[in-house]
């Protein structure tokens, strides 16, 4: 089975208005459309951008504001997905429940059913300057592609989390993601590929581009859009099937096969999957 799937590199900029922020993603849905794509992924906390509306009184949102743009932000998702019969991944929006934060990635399907995953680990910025609140309950996502998983930048650099979404069945991870430097950026990225090589699995990588010059904490980002294989004989010696070019406003696609994913865990170079020594440390199958 093949699906295809476009990744956005989310430009970052100053707005005035709700439907400036429809408009723009717009143009990345009608772009992904045009590459026939089945599945979209926008990056970790594109929706800061509305924070850049102010409140009319020539001052900032803030964090706190987020929450209010919610059902907005779910109408506006759910009708592309409706109107394409497209998987769209809408990076992650801030929701509040219970009086908490939660940075949560949502899933639009095409029938109208919307899935949430709140981010399970939280970076000290997140707690700190943010005060948000880490999910507690993780889940995999059944498509008519087969299962996913959607973890959240920070989650990809825990071994164990992705350990436990392949043995759930997930054979790709949408990874949404905001890195404002370097160091970020290379370190969600290297893990993205261990990820991929420890578990034989797609992961789907991306971040914003651009700069939130009134947003705290959105005025630096680097980010590169990515789709990362096994790296095996099949699939690039590089573990790339595509990326985009650092820090520019662009969109990827490509195709993934998961036959070759069932391929190199029966017959590949190594079988990381199958040859964990689950009489030494945790099965996550079980």
């Amino acid at each position: 089975m093949k699906l295809r799937v476009s990744v956005v590199q989310y430009h970052l900029h100053t707005i005035q208005s709700f439907e400036d922020f429809a408009a723009q993603c717009e143009h990345y849905i009608k772009t992904a459309e045009e590459f026939g794509a089945e599945f979209v992924l926008f990056p970790e906390f594109f929706t800061t951008q509305l924070l850049s509306i102010g409140n009319g009184k020539g001052q900032s949102l803030t964090i706190n504001d987020l929450p209010n743009f919610t059902e907005q932000y779910r109408s506006l998702f759910s009708n592309f997905a409706k109107q394409t019969n497209m998987h769209i991944i809408a990076g992650t929006h801030i929701i509040e429940k219970d009086g908490k934060l939660y940075n949560t990635a949502h899933l639009f399907y095409p029938d109208g059913r919307i899935g949430e995953q709140a981010k399970l680990h939280i970076t000290p910025t997140e707690v700190n300057e943010w005060n948000m609140a880490a999910g507690d309950s993780f889940q995999i996502f059944e498509t008519d592609k087969g299962k996913i998983a959607l973890l959240t930048c920070y989650d990809i650099e825990f071994p164990e989390i992705v350990r436990m979404a392949k043995a759930k069945g997930a054979d790709i991870i949408f990874c949404p993601s905001c890195t404002d430097d370097r160091h970020g950026f290379h370190r969600v990225r290297y893990t993205s590929h261990a990820r991929a090589i420890e578990n034989q699995v797609y992961v789907v990588l991306t971040g914003t581009v651009g700069a939130l010059p009134t947003v705290d904490f959105m005025r630096a980002n680097f980010g590169q859009a990515v789709i990362i294989t096994p790296n095996d004989i099949p699939f690039p010696p590089k573990g790339i099937l595509v990326e985009g070019e650092i820090n520019n406003d662009m969109v990827v696609t490509a195709d993934l096969d998961l036959e070759l994913l069932y391929e190199v865990r029966e017959r590949g170079s190594v079988t990381t999957w199958r040859d964990r020594r689950t009489d030494l440390y945790v099965d996550w199958e079980k």
